[in-house]
């Protein structure tokens, strides 16, 4: 499928060009002409006889970057210069940092912040470790926890390649919810390993977001932190991804009229992602689920679960989705479907697929940046279509509740997160769209809208609350 140029592959040409002729109204239609789209185009420096232009273009790719400056200095009387890429030039040194709160202009400050004064502060923690929340930054604090096991659509990459995902994570948080959040890119991918130094370093947060590790590890190693430790512990592929999905699904079934326990819902892709949306779309009230992984439908009788054991993820969903029996390929269980949910591989279903959808059928084709069908073609029979794309419209994205959970935990002074915690969220999204806005092609908020991480945040901490409520009851 192509894409149209993105910021994501965004550059300044600097030019030396004649300052009479037609060198300069060229630039535009050359980068035009290649299929580029120009930003910016700046006059730099004057001179009688040459004019220095920076030309800032948006690309496809890395080598239609190339292929366009190419043509640039293809055009009599240009002289190429240096060409910057602003991705790149924007995580120079990284993109995060720490600053002080408080300043330390002389001898009483620093006697304050540092030696002798700070003993008092670590005595009174030692006397009353509860007063970490409240005398350090633990009380805002989260630690994002990587392995680069499973980074974006990138793969197995390792801890120092994904330490920009981390800090990219890091400044969303900032941003979003004021949380100050510190990318940890652990350098094992041993379940055990990890584990252990996640125990270790959590003394000094808040809350621990998992990222970026590949199933089905991810679902052994964010299972036995929530059990050791007392504060609350995401998994940020698993669990945001479910509730922002859950959350568009609400808007969507208001948008065609359908109730979420009478729908069916066919999903693509079992791994980490499509669990844990499927666990949280039947906590919400799906009855109907069918999921289909790269073999075909996951049903009991399947012959490569024979041998599978009850703790596994895949059996799991064997036994617990699929109440009709269905079984077969992934095409023909998407037939009559009131939902199709992927979070698996691209071009996996065509338009003849969705054609076969039930009336006012709800298509979120998640993988990225090719998702499962083309969401051009989709929307020429299905009511409403969501991808994980931003030159879409209905994109899912995780930012969007990420922030104001972790606002809502830390705020609750929360010990853990559940089900409850993760709907509340999911309703709370949703009715950010209201109903004069509510469309097809507007069933989530802009990631930029004010209300989303505050909403967020409320219902979580209510929710945080009532069930501390109820575990002092019991």
């Amino acid at each position: 499928m192509a894409t149209a140029p993105s910021v994501s592959y965004s550059m300044t040409v600097r030019l030396e060009v004649p300052a009479g002729g037609s060198s300069v109204g060229q630039l535009t239609t050359v980068v035009e002409s290649s299929g580029g789209h120009v930003t910016g185009l700046d006059v730099t420096a004057s001179g009688h006889e040459r004019l220095r232009i920076d030309v800032t273009v948006a690309a496809r790719s890395t080598d239609h970057a190339a292929e366009i400056v190419e043509e640039l200095g293809r055009i009599e009387g240009v002289a190429l210069g240096k060409v910057s890429d602003r991705t790149f030039l924007m995580h120079l040194g990284g993109k995060i940092e720490m600053t002080s709160k408080h300043p330390i202009r002389n001898r009483d400050d620093l006697s304050m912040i540092y030696t002798p004064g700070v003993a008092r502060v670590c005595t009174q923690i030692a006397e009353n470790p509860e007063d970490a929340r409240r005398l350090t930054i633990k009380r805002n604090s989260v630690a994002v926890v990587t392995d680069g096991s499973a980074v974006l659509g990138l793969g197995n990459i390792g801890p120092k390649a994904a330490l920009p995902v981390m800090e990219g994570k890091a400044a969303l948080f900032k941003r979003f919810a004021g949380i100050d959040a510190w990318p940890l890119c652990l350098d094992t991918q041993d379940t055990d390993a990890i584990v252990q130094i996640v125990k270790a370093i959590a003394p000094g947060f808040a809350g621990i977001n998992l990222e970026d590790i590949s199933a089905p590890r991810c679902f052994e190693i964010e299972a036995r932190l929530r059990e050791a430790l007392d504060i609350p512990v995401f998994h940020d592929d698993q669990h945001g991804t479910a509730i922002v999905v859950l959350s568009a699904l609400y808007n969507a079934l208001r948008v065609v009229g359908k109730d979420i326990g009478a729908v069916r819902v066919v999903m693509s892709g079992a791994g980490a992602a499509g669990t844990a949306i499927l666990k949280l779309l039947m906590a919400a009230g799906v009855k109907h689920a069918v999921v289909a992984d790269i073999h075909g439908v996951v049903h009991a009788e399947r012959a490569d679960l024979a041998g599978d054991g009850n703790g596994s993820a895949l059996r799991w969903i064997a036994d617990n989705t699929n109440p009709e029996g269905v079984t077969g390929t992934l095409k023909q269980a998407v037939a009559g479907a009131d939902v199709f949910i992927g979070v698996s591989a691209p071009n996996v279903l065509d338009a003849e697929d969705v054609a076969s959808m039930a009336e006012g059928a709800i298509v979120f084709a998640l993988a990225n940046p090719d998702p499962e069908v083309d969401p051009a073609v989709a929307r020429q029979t299905a009511a409403v279509v969501a991808t994980g794309r931003s030159d879409f419209p209905n994109q899912i994205n995780n930012v969007l509740v990420f922030p104001g959970v972790f606002r809502g935990l830390l705020d609750a002074q929360s010990r853990t997160v559940n089900d409850e915690m993760m709907l509340a969220a999911a309703r709370a999204l949703a009715d950010v769209v209201g109903e004069d806005e509510l469309n097809a092609n507007y069933i989530v908020p802009s990631v930029f809208n004010e209300k989303v991480a505050g909403a967020v945040a409320d219902a979580v901490r209510e929710a945080a609350k009532a069930a501390a409520d109820r575990s002092e009851t019991v």
